[in-house]
Order: C-alpha cells, then structure tokens, then sequence
C-alpha cells in the first residue's frame, strides 16, 4: 500500500517514470541491492539524532555488504534513505506534500526516538552516494551523509 501511495505521489509529479528507471531499474537501485542474510557483511553503526548523522562519511569496496545498524537517538522521527543526491532530492519534494509517508524499500527506514533498525545492503556500484532524512526541512538542515564506493 505504501508503495501504491508514493507511485501515485511521483506519478501527479511527474516525475514516476525519471526515478522508477534509476532507482528500481532491472529490480536494482542506483547504490547497489539489498544484501544477503546467509552472507557476511561488516557491520557500520550509525546515530541519528537532530539534523546529523554520525558518522556522516562512509567508504566502501565495491561489492562489499554493509550492515547498517541504524540507532535514532534524537527527540523527533528521522530517516535513513541510501541513494543518488538527484534520486533523494526527487523523493524529499515529494515528501513536502506528504510528510508522514513512511517507506518500505529495502534503502530506506524511518525511525522514532530511541529506536534501532537495520539495512542489509550490497554496494555492486562505484560513485558516491548518500543517505539522508527526507522529513520536510531535515535535509535542507543538513541532515545528509556520504556513501564512497570504490
């Protein structure tokens, strides 16, 4: 339902058919694919709290599996949304117009206060990416990080 929600959101856009070739193109996503439980993976911690991540500077090898474990230590809700800066600006106009939409794509979660979350995830692609909170206003105030895959 909720990916119902936000195709019918990036559809009154516009902008549906720009992201759906570069985010879920051949059932992979611009930064790589969901990782593999059965597989090993290093393991990246990173707190969220009000307007920053920590840490905001991550580098990876290219096929290398990451297990973010994502700690909300903030006062308010915050996201974690791992994907190209063009592909996230896209997503954050649209969440403007709808701010409680709350996601359930393997690169992205949305976190209460005090609460904890992982992301399983497969860089197969070099380039740098970012994650970052698409909450109305939390980006513009810096709430970004960086993703380097060699």
């Amino acid at each position: 339902m909720k990916t119902i929600k936000l195709a019918l959101a990036l559809a009154a856009l516009g902008i549906a058919p720009v992201l759906a070739h570069e985010h879920h193109a051949h059932g992979s996503f611009s930064a790589g694919e969901p990782g593999d439980p059965r597989k090993l993976a290093r393991t990246i911690e990173i707190a969220m709290s009000e307007m920053s991540y920590e840490p905001s500077n991550i580098t990876v090898k290219r096929g290398e599996q990451i297990r973010f474990v994502l700690r909300n230590v903030g006062k308010e809700d915050h996201e974690f949304l791992l994907a190209t800066p063009k592909e996230n600006l896209a997503h954050a106009e649209v969440m403007k117009k709808h701010p409680h939409m709350e996601h359930d794509d393997p690169n992205g979660v949305r976190l209460a206060p005090n609460k904890t979350a992982e992301i399983l995830w497969k860089f197969t692609k070099a380039g740098t990416f970012e994650f970052s909170c698409l909450i109305p206003d939390h980006r513009d105030y810096g709430m970004i990080g960086h993703v380097t895959a060699k």
